[in-house]
Parts: structure tokens; C-alpha cells; sequence
């Protein structure tokens, strides 16, 4: 059975469960270093492919896009998928704003990926960091990103040609708020098809879903099933797996918790790009949340989970003048346990 897609704006099918390639360090210092071995993730990758996904989430910062192609060109190789089969997308690292640097970028996450083009180019963040080869500039006395003083409609400006010149097929953006969103749509000359955004039911975002479906845009949530080993925040009472209410829904339907969480966005017309390196747990999100429908009274169960508890709160950014959700910035954003 092939996975649901979501029609793009852009009049191309998104398959609406993917597999996420980040793979978190430890440390918080570098945020999104790659730790699993190259062979684990690219196992991953052609064990995804052998079991049915067709849709890839990928970045440049996760310093992994050139095992995912190996992977990916194995695959196409031994006939068992062909390119226009393949959804990939990947993602405009926040030292490359600058108008300039745009296309050059791209061109690596597509020479790494070994691919002519990508399906979707998402900006990864609204806020520029100081250009150069380090990917997290920071500095020494306060810890803090080194910011740089670029808009991000400039930098949108510069993905637009992307699009022009055929290297994407469409654009999108990562981590943007309502008034961020709202700011493209009056300006940009192509708007964006795709939000990818940290949701689960800590954090619904509903009110920002709501403007993207209202305005056409696709929206895919990252750490969909919480993010139990993150370096970050840790919102909630109970790690997300683990929250009773997931638990006593999970065994109403004889379904894992995870699957749970999955159906619970997928119904609601959310993509999901959940990260695993399990044969079985990859096959598990794939296969086991497209049979069964969650009753009304169990979505509006996990609704009543919401708290505003972000994990991902990027807070070696704060002070950047562009930072999505930065307390004070987004009046209807809080770091709250429920």
C-alpha cells in the first residue's frame, strides 16, 4: 500500500509520512552534529526505501546528506524506485542568507544528495548567522550565535530563483511564526507551499496551522512523537510516549503510542517525518496508522494535552531580531510544563 499524499500548492503529491534524518549530539553546544555512523544512517535510509517511503527529510546542518545519497543511489540502482518516485527535501543553512550564497548551498545539499534537483527547499530558520564555513558561529564570551543583519524576505528572494532555474521544484519555510508567514505572503512574489514546525500535543500551534491552511500551505510537524533524548526543553509532566492519556488511547486501538501521535496528525492533514534507524519502527509508522481512525472524543483528549511546551527553543539565538518564538517575541508562545 502506498502512503497518503498531501497536494501540494505547487500541483505536486507530498507523501505524508516520511523519514526524518536529523540525528541529535548530546551536547548543546553543537545543536545538530551528527552522530550516528554514516553506514547506520545510510542502512536507514535503504531499509526505508525496501519497506515503502518514497518522502526524505533532509538538511544541510545535518551533516548526513551525502550518506543519505549513497543510499538513495544504491536504491536506484538496483530498479527498485526511480527519481520522480522520490520526494526529498532539504534545507537553507542559517550562514547562507545571504542573497549570494543561496544557490551555491543548494547546489551542495544536491551534489551530496547526488540529485538534479530537489522537491522542496525549505528556509531552515527566519534568523541569519554570521557567514563563513563554521555552521554555528558563536561567540566565546556569552555562548550566544553570532548574528548577521540579513532579511529573511532577501533570502526568500534568492530561493524564488531557485525555483526559476530549476533546481527545486518548490520552496518553503522551517520555524516561522504567524507574522513571519503573514510577511511573505504580502511580499513574496512566490509563496511558500510548505511550514515544517516542531508540533505534537505539548504543542499544537493551531492557530498558525490554521493561517496555513487557510492560505494553502502544506504543513509538516517535526518531533511529532516528543523528543525524549533532546538537549533542550523537556515541557510536560510525562515524556510524550510515556503521557497516560497517549497510553490508555494507544491500548483502546491496540496501537503503540507512537502510532498514536502519528494518526493524531495525519488525520488532521499534517505530514510527519518521524527520525528512527529500527527496521521495525520504521515500518511500524509507515504501515499501522492508515487502518484505524481516532473517535472525536480521543483527538479532543490529546488536544486538551496542549501546554505551548516547546522542545526545540533555539536559544543560543535569542536577541536575534528575527527569532520565531524568543519569549516576548510571539506573545502566544510560553515555555510551560503541564
Amino acid at each position: 500500500m502506498s502512503t497518503p499524499s498531501f497536494l501540494l500548492s505547487s500541483g505536486r503529491n507530498m507523501p505524508m509520512v516520511g523519514l526524518g534524518t536529523w540525528r541529535h549530539s548530546s551536547s548543546t553546544r553543537v545543536v545538530f552534529s551528527f552522530q550516528s555512523p554514516p553506514e547506520v544512517v545510510a542502512q536507514a535510509v535503504k531499509d526505508a526505501i525496501d519497506i515503502g517511503y518514497r518522502h526524505f527529510d533532509c538538511a544541510h546542518i545535518y551533516g548526513n546528506e551525502l550518506h543519505v545519497g549513497v543510499a538513495i543511489r544504491e536504491k536506484i540502482q538496483e530498479g527498485l524506485v526511480t527519481r520522480d518516485e522520490l520526494f526529498i527535501t532539504s534545507k537553507l543553512w542559517n550562514t547562507f542568507h545571504k542573497p549570494e550564497l543561496v544557490r551555491a548551498a543548494c547546489e551542495t545539499s544536491l551534489r551530496n544528495l547526488g540529485l538534479d534537483y530537489l522537491d522542496l527547499y525549505l528556509m531552515h530558520w527566519p534568523m541569519a548567522y554570521k557567514s563563513g564555513d563554521n555552521l554555528y558561529p558563536t561567540c566565546p564570551d556569552t555562548g550566544k550565535a553570532v548574528f548577521e543583519d540579513i532579511d529573511y524576505l532577501d533570502t526568500w528572494k534568492a530561493m524564488e530563483d531557485l525555483v526559476d532555474s530549476g533546481l527545486v521544484n518548490a520552496i518553503g519555510v522551517s520555524n516561522f511564526n504567524e507574522k513571519q508567514i503573514n510577511r511573505l505572503l504580502c511580499l513574496a512574489k512566490l509563496k511558500p507551499v510548505m511550514l515544517q514546525i516542531e508540533c505534537h500535543p505539548y504543542l499544537r500551534q493551531k492557530s498558525l496551522i490554521t493561517l496555513c491552511y487557510d492560505n494553502a500551505i502544506g504543513v509538516t510537524a517535526y518531533s511529532s512523537l516528543g523528543s525524549g533524548h533532546t538537549p533542550y526543553e523537556k515541557p510536560g509532566s510525562y515524556p510524550l510516549l510515556q503521557n497516560p492519556i497517549i497510553v490508555s488511547v494507544a491500548e483502546k486501538y491496540g496501537r503503540t503510542p507512537a502510532q498514536v501521535l502519528l494518526r493524531y496528525q495525519t488525520q488532521s492533514g499534517i505530514i510527519v517525518i518521524p527520525r528512527s534507524v529500527s527496521k521495525q519502527h520504521m515500518h511500524d509508522n509507515f504501515k499501522r496508522i492508515w487502518d484505524f481512525q481516532l473517535a472525536i472524543d480521543d483527538v479532543k483528549a490529546i488536544d486538551g494535552l496542549d501546554c505551548n511546551g516547546r522542545f526545540m527553543t533555539m536559544k543560543a539565538a535569542y536577541g536575534h531580531p528575527h527569532h520565531p518564538f524568543e519569549p516576548g517575541q510571539n506573545s502566544q508562545e510560553q515555555n510551560v510544563s503541564l
